[in-house]
């Protein structure tokens, strides 16, 4: 009797280690396998207003070698989460390069406010720089921490190479940081590949492409955009209200032809032909070392779209992107190969939508407008602390105070900004007022610490006004916000991780923008940017 006591509580245990094991063994199965050796080359794209949803109603036009692709075969995150107010391509892209939020690396938005010039500016404007096969003095050094891309620049001794490529300049330096051995953008006025003096190595692939025929700054006079496809199969929108077969021929307008060129699917040929370039060239992801090439495509609206809500161009965009994608992991797995190579898809988390209205409705909501606001406040404030523009300027949902004057007549600012704050939020359409000192000082709470994420000292405002959703900003101006409608949900979009061993997986949960740079840090093996505060994503080890 003994006897068998013994043996079935040996075979018991048995069991329960057998059990132990096989469990253990599915979890390392299941697990992603890291390669012995980091990534020969890292492609960071990033994807300027790209829509999950948008990816799903349009899939049906879709290849099945690039959206597709990617997300079949990749390791893929649900979504995107932008934890700071008004995310754009500049602070998004600097976001996820840098592992941190505007409080902390300094890109507030594409523009700043230039308090001391009482002017708008590019946030990357540097007048130590000059522009190279461009005008615009700009630079990275607005951005107050370290990159990714840095870090690994550090990490090889400076030996690696790191390209971006972007539409526009802002793009272009926040992926490519500080440490770049070529950081290209287009030019808005003359269209070829420009640069800035603070990169002292050169490509000379784009130089070559300058000067050549095929330079965009010779082509465009001769470029149309048509749709790709038969109209008949854009059908996703069943409230388009003119099916058209559009055309618009970049040549016709003089002034803005690039800048309207830089909003259609043709600026994504551009993108990826040089990159192939620089592929081809058969230097890069071939060291023993890694190098990055960060690219930055384009999947937002077309200003001149003859349909506004639903229009037929932004179907054409998602078409061709997924063509440029395809062509590109083609180029990549014939150069370097997909196992040598990590690819990372990141959309940016916002989407610029000018929709129209038919002028007999009444909905919620109604106009706000900034300066008739600035003026009652600065009213306001005259006849408590004496006859003086207190209120130097509203922008970008912020007011700045005068603080010269607040200094000189020895006011208390904390004081100033709680009366100011308390007097703003009884206005039609404001929903909160939030102070610069609250957001550095005082008592935090969910929605303080939002816009403290996308608030830097010296850059941003004394008061955040945010409007109710449905409140339309109407502008004396014709500026970015002119005629925006306020809109709180968020644009869903997913992140994928793709090549160099990763093994098929969706994960459906959100993730934080500051995870992507040490995650793929990591996978580097290299520091994460030193401001990022963030673990790495576990499912890629």
């Amino acid at each position: 009797m003994i006897l068998i006591v013994r043996f079935d509580s040996t075979y018991r245990m048995i069991r329960i280690v057998s059990s132990l094991i096989a469990i253990f063994s599915i979890a390392s199965l299941s697990a992603q396998q890291v390669s012995e050796e980091p990534p020969k080359l890292v492609i960071g794209i990033t994807i300027d207003q790209l829509r999950g949803d948008y990816l799903q109603l349009f899939k049906q036009t879709f290849g099945e070698d690039g959206f597709k692709r990617l997300l079949n075969e990749g390791l893929v995150y649900s979504d995107i989460k932008y934890d700071f107010p008004h995310p754009d391509a500049a602070s998004a892209i600097t976001t996820v390069y840098t592992g941190t939020y505007p409080f902390y690396h300094g890109i507030v938005g594409e523009k700043k406010y230039a308090k001391d010039a009482d002017r708008e500016i590019s946030s990357f404007f540097d007048s130590k720089y000059s522009g190279v096969s461009t005008t615009d003095p700009l630079s990275p050094t607005a951005i107050k921490v370290p990159t990714l891309t840095d870090e690994l620049q550090i990490a090889s001794g400076g030996k690696s190479d790191i390209v971006a490529f972007a539409p526009d300049a802002s793009a272009a330096l926040a992926s490519g940081g500080h440490a770049a051995s070529g950081v290209y953008w287009i030019d808005d006025y003359n269209g070829k590949w420009a640069s800035s003096s603070f990169y002292k190595t050169k490509q000379y692939i784009v130089d070559q492409h300058n000067r050549s025929s095929q330079s965009l700054s010779l082509t465009i006079g001769t470029l149309m955009w048509r749709p790709a496809i038969d109209i008949a199969n854009y059908k996703a929108f069943p409230y388009t209200q003119n099916i058209y077969n559009f055309q618009h021929y970049f040549g016709k307008d003089k002034t803005n032809q690039f800048k309207l060129f830089k909003q259609s699917p043709l600026v994504n040929t551009e993108v990826r032909q040089m990159a192939e370039k620089i592929l081809n060239a058969g230097t890069i992801g071939k060291h023993t070392y890694p190098d990055f090439l960060a690219l930055t495509f384009y999947a937002g609206n077309y200003e001149n779209a003859v349909d506004k809500n639903y229009s037929l161009e932004i179907q054409d965009t998602y078409y061709r992107l997924d063509r440029e994608i395809a062509q590109l992991l083609e180029t990549v797995e014939k150069t370097v190969g997909l196992d040598n190579t990590l690819i990372f898809v990141v959309p940016t988390g916002y989407y610029n939508e000018e929709e129209i209205y038919p002028p007999d409705l009444t909905l919620a909501g109604g106009n706000f407008y900034p300066e008739r606001t600035r003026a009652l406040l600065n009213m306001y404030l005259m006849a408590i602390y004496g006859n003086v523009q207190w209120i130097k300027k509203y922008y970008d949902g912020q007011l700045f105070f005068d603080r010269k004057q607040l200094d000189d007549k020895k006011i208390d600012v904390i004081d100033f900004q709680r009366r100011a704050a308390e007097f703003m939020v009884q206005f039609a359409g404001v929903q909160d007022v939030i102070t610069s000192h609250q957001m550095l000082h005082g008592a935090y709470n969910q929605t303080v610490h939002f816009y403290r994420n996308g608030y830097h000292k010296g850059i941003s405002g004394d008061l955040f006004v945010e409007l109710q959703p449905g409140w339309q900003i109407v502008t004396d101006d014709q500026s970015s916000n002119n005629n925006q409608k306020v809109r709180n949900n968020a644009v869903s979009a997913p992140v994928v991780f793709f090549g160099n061993h990763i093994k098929p997986q969706k994960i459906y949960r959100t993730i934080e923008a500051t995870e992507i740079a040490p995650t793929v840090a990591h996978r580097l093996r290299i520091r994460a940017p030193n401001a990022a505060q963030e673990g790495v994503l576990k499912e890629l080890f």
